[in-house]
């Protein structure tokens, strides 16, 4: 390459590791403070350097020059937090910033100094605004390349065009940040830069190779590396402030269609869409008002003020605190409307239908469902999405429209459909059996005739592997593929068909058999006698026709507060109905209601 180097601005903050802790973490860097990585020291407070401590140093030395020295672990990613507002401050005042490492960004020098009169304007300007935006303690260096301006910072020298060179030839080669190098370079006699970059260029590449010859360019200020400048992301909001508070739904829609065709515009000027509206607003007595809107696809000017408008609705026509599923309403007009666009993504990302954009009647449940959410709340509108558990309380979760649609917990795939077996006579069985320390392989109860047609038979549950005894936190018996993530199996759980109603808080019932007496299920999962009649709280008697279970279910028997062990049982009733029983301490309860 020909021609100088440019000239280069570098902000340098001293001991930044340490600052860094203190800004994030609030350790003291008034303290004799050391940053450790691989148990060695890389930073440490000015304090710390007073009492012997140096960069390099083994943890148990650097203890022993200092017995109080307090040791903070080496982050990368808390010390580039803590810098970036360090940042955004260097570009209020000048732009096209390049961050070299968490304390330390560089930028050309011309634009500033033209602008502020001079290099040592800039400099100045710079390091005073950094100190009072950040209250952080900085210096500047400016030279030709970003390698001079980074060891002029650490002086707060500006160096003259055209000195670079003289100003690197009285460093030692220790500056180059190469060890391996420069313990060579010694033992060779080469001491400074100015020593080093007198060698020739082809022999240093033979000798040293290529990352040599880089460090020989350095050293004799020859660094053309441009800068690679970030690009500030583009400001996005738009925001209206009114004179006279919004009070009246009719206002507020025309405020809506106005401040969103403003920002329609401005993501159309970048080539950008976005999949989330944030709707922000501020009352006159300075209460805040959120919220966030979900969309499928692309917001367009028109959906964008819909949502605006229903959000504006929701909010102006709240309770007035009289009670009512409705929230609040604000206890002022509206002054300040901001839109925040939120999944900002490009424009030719978005992926269309296959016969062109969504349906228009997926499009009027979209906007009927959004708009009933941005009157009584997200909470309003709900959808279920199947997951894993054992009882079918557990497999449900309900989540608000537009949300994410995923489970709570991992579910299986679905069971295997067989064919129920032939019912058979029930024999009796015995009421009393011994205590057993686990639980044992249930009997196998039959049905009475009549069963066929009711619900899965015994044979589904031992296809599926649920007839077993359900120990959570034991191994289950489904097979694990090779890549794939194992699926829990949910030992315990119910076989299809599901329930159609799941009882928010289920129903006390009783189960008789025919002689009258209560039908109890032992320890080893042996029941009583066959079910007869049931008794649903204060109901009237209903004769049992078919039944199949138990399914038996242990969960968090590690843990004795709170443990669970209960038995699940179909019934099949006289009037046609079927029902999901559970057993546990031995009160029978009525979980959910199948058509």
């Amino acid at each position: 390459m020909s021609g100088a180097p440019a000239r280069t601005v570098l902000l340098w903050c001293p001991d930044w590791p340490v600052l860094a802790a203190e800004i994030v973490d609030g350790v003291p860097a008034t303290d004799p403070i050391a940053v450790l990585h691989a148990n060695r020291v890389v930073a440490c407070s000015e304090r710390a350097r007073a009492e012997g401590v140096r960069r390099g140093l083994r943890r148990r030395e650097a203890q022993g020059r200092c017995p109080q020295l307090t040791v903070v672990d080496h982050d990368p990613a808390r010390d580039a937090r803590a810098f970036e507002p360090v940042v955004a401050a260097v570009e209020e005042v000048v732009a096209g910033v390049e961050v070299i490492r968490p304390g330390a960004c560089a930028l050309a020098a011309r634009g500033p100094s033209r602008y502020l009169g001079g290099e040592e304007a800039a400099a100045e300007r710079i390091v005073e605004h950094v100190a009072q935006t950040c209250a952080v303690e900085s210096q500047v260096g400016i030279a030709d390349g970003v390698f001079a301006a980074g060891l002029a910072a650490r002086d707060g020298r500006i160096v003259p065009p055209g000195g670079t060179p003289e100003f690197l030839a009285g460093l030692p080669v220790e500056a180059l940040g190469r060890p391996t190098l420069t313990d060579l370079l010694r033992r060779l006699g080469v001491r400074t830069l100015g020593d080093f970059a007198a060698l020739p260029a082809g022999d240093v590449l033979a000798r040293f190779g290529f990352d040599g010859a880089l460090a020989h360019r350095l050293a004799a200020g020859r660094d053309h590396r441009p800068l690679a400048v970030r690009q500030p992301p583009a400001d996005l909001t738009v925001t209206a402030d009114h004179d006279e508070p919004i009070d009246r739904v009719d206002a507020a829609a025309f405020a809506a269609r106005t401040l969103a065709e403003q920002l329609h515009e401005r993501l159309a000027a970048h080539g950008l869409a976005c999949t989330r509206l944030g709707i922000e607003a501020v009352t006159a007595h300075g209460q805040e008002l959120h919220r966030v809107w979900r969309h499928d696809g692309l917001l367009t000017a028109a959906a964008i003020a819909d949502r605006v408008r229903w959000q504006l609705d929701g909010w102006l026509s709240g309770s007035n605190g009289r009670g009512g599923a409705r929230p609040a309403r604000p206890t002022a007009g509206i002054i300040r409307l901001r839109l925040v666009p939120d999944g900002v993504l490009a424009q030719a990302g978005l992926q269309p239908g296959l016969w062109g954009e969504t349906g228009e009647e997926r499009e009027r449940a979209h906007r009927a469902l959004s708009r009933v959410q941005g009157i009584l709340g997200p909470e309003a509108v709900v959808t279920a999405v199947l997951g894993g558990g054992r009882s079918p309380a557990d497999q449900v979760r309900l989540v608000p429209w537009g949300d994410e649609r995923l489970p709570t917990r991992p579910g299986p795939p679905p069971l295997p459909t067989v064919e129920p077996p032939r019912p058979t006579e029930l024999a009796p069985r015995p009421t009393e059996l011994a205590q057993p320390t686990e639980l044992a392989q249930p009997a196998e109860p039959a049905a009475p005739a009549g069963q066929a047609g009711v619900v899965r038979a015994r044979a589904v549950a031992r296809a599926a592997g649920v007839g077993t005894v359900a120990r959570s936190g034991r191994r289950g018996g489904a097979a694990r593929s090779g890549g794939a993530a194992p699926v829990p199996p949910w030992p315990g759980r119910i076989p299809p068909p599901a329930p159609a109603v799941v009882l928010p808080t289920p129903l006390p019932a009783a189960v008789h058999d025919a002689a009258g007496e209560p039908v109890v299920v032992s320890a080893r999962l042996a029941v009583s006698a066959a079910p007869a009649r049931l008794i649903v709280g204060a109901g009237r008697p209903a004769e049992v026709v078919g039944w199949v279970g138990p399914w038996p279910v242990d969960e968090r028997w590690w843990a004795p507060a709170e443990a669970r062990r209960r038995a699940r049982f179909q019934v099949c009733l006289a009037d046609g109905a079927a029902l999901l029983l559970a057993v546990e301490g031995g009160q029978w309860l009525v979980e959910a209601i199948y058509d």
